[in-house]
């Protein structure tokens, strides 16, 4: 088995996580965290095994997959607790909600069904067959390197036509895609709340309805997200000074369209927003409405674009149209993650058919990005991108994720070059082997 010397933070982090799980099995995260860091081609559960010279007990390595899978939202929420000790500053806690496939191969995959293809590509694959996982990340602003996601828990959904095809010793129960992503924001809430910070979520179009966007209203949440052109919008109502008996009135009475408001001369202003990595100047149209999937008021943005309008709501009334932008294009970052987890670290790769094991797997991908993110943030840029081998590339440019695990991977062997004895050190032969070593990894 090999030892590698991860950093002092690293270990520490790693650790704090695997003391969620039981005392007897706690120790294999580690090992497998490491060989996820320093696996090669194909990222399948046997190459993370391979790259930590585990061979002979690979067995007991899968089946620890199992119980890991179980215990994937207590691991989501101990890593969220060591974001907010270390990470997040400031008031407001962000974050971002989204789903995303991972295509599988075989009938026996278990949870694996066919779903919508959100890429198509050339061949225009309208469907594919594999998992979806609504993802739930934590979004944040590094001083240099803009906004920044950092995934915290994927969750397994499965169509209720699929489950009968479960064990029944699962006990799995069928649930949406919104309530799923709304019951798990809560929790991280509470968490957030707990230490003094606001709650925002955004999402995209898709999560805009009522089960999504009332439980988190109702638990003091703010949503940010894009309404669609044909959304059912009424005016603010006006209440009478004297009021009769019942409640008052919540929605309007006169409906809103957004179509003839985008169209309209008259109502445009411009503000600055920070968006994308940069300060561009927006032209947009704010009013309120009172929306009935959102449960109450809400604040409208219109966007002038090139290729159009574009539309966005807010359930707090009191934020500024630039924060709902500003939120809005902070949704990005889960996207990015979705690409450095299926790039980076392979996720969906790895050739595993139980339920449970499916989870822990994508989640493991999740969680290594994170602690990745998270060790390099407080780097200088310097440290972590090295293109010295690539004299065409922009040494200036921004260190993309990928650079930041190689970061990872020589500071790991430098650790472990260092604890060599003083005599080894001295050896030229030594030195040479180490700095090819250290090339070959970077």
């Amino acid at each position: 088995m090999t030892c590698y010397q991860p950093p002092t933070d690293w270990q520490q982090w790693v650790d704090w996580l695997a003391a969620g799980l039981h005392g007897r099995s706690r120790w294999r995260l580690s090992l497998i965290v490491t060989g996820i860091v320093f696996a090669f081609g194909r990222r399948t559960v046997t190459t993370w095994l391979r790259a930590v010279g585990i061979c002979d007990d690979f067995a007991s390595y899968y089946y620890f997959l199992q119980p890991l899978g179980r215990k994937a939202k207590t691991i989501g929420e101990r890593l969220l607790m060591v974001l907010l000790l270390r990470r997040v500053t400031g008031d407001r806690v962000l974050f971002a909600v989204d789903d995303t496939p991972t295509k599988r191969y075989g009938p026996k995959v278990e949870g694996a069904g066919i779903h919508h293809n959100p890429t198509p590509g050339p061949a225009d694959q309208k469907y594919l067959y594999g998992h979806i996982w609504v993802t739930i990340s934590l979004v944040l602003r590094h001083t240099l390197w803009g906004t920044i996601g950092l995934p915290l828990l994927g969750l397994l959904y499965i169509r209720e036509k699929d489950i009968a095809k479960l064990p029944v010793k699962y006990g799995w129960k069928f649930c949406t895609k919104l309530a799923m992503a709304a019951k798990q924001v809560l929790r991280f809430a509470e968490m957030a709340k707990a230490a003094g910070k606001t709650v925002w979520a955004v999402a995209d179009g898709a999560y805009a309805k009522r089960p999504f966007l009332k439980p988190l209203r109702m638990a003091g949440i703010t949503v940010v997200s894009r309404l669609r052109k044909d959304a059912a919008l009424y005016d603010v109502p006006v209440q009478p000074k004297k009021r009769g008996r019942g409640r008052p009135r919540k929605y309007g009475e006169k409906r809103l369209h957004l179509a003839p408001r985008a169209a309209h001369r008259l109502g445009w202003e411009t503000i600055e927003c920070f968006v994308y990595g940069g300060l561009v100047t927006k032209t947009i149209k704010t009013f309120l409405a009172t929306y009935p999937p959102a449960g109450g008021l809400i604040r409208v943005v219109i966007v002038k674009e090139e290729h159009g309008c574009e539309f966005f709501f807010c359930t707090d009334a009191n934020a500024t149209p630039r924060e709902i932008i500003e939120v809005f294009a902070d949704r990005a970052s889960i996207e990015q993650d979705f690409h450095d987890v299926k790039e980076v670290w392979g996720a969906g790769q790895q050739q595993v058919r139980n339920l449970w094991a499916n989870i822990a797997a994508f989640n493991l991908n999740l969680w290594v990005h994170t602690l990745v993110e998270c060790w390099a943030w407080n780097r200088p840029a310097e440290e972590i991108r090295d293109r010295s081998a690539s004299a065409w590339d922009d040494p200036d440019r921004r260190p993309s994720h990928a650079d930041r695990r190689k970061a990872l991977r020589r500071e790991t062997l430098r650790n472990e070059y260092s604890a060599l004895s003083t005599a080894h050190r001295r050896s030229s032969k030594i030195r040479a082997l180490y700095q090819r070593l250290i090339q070959l990894v970077g």
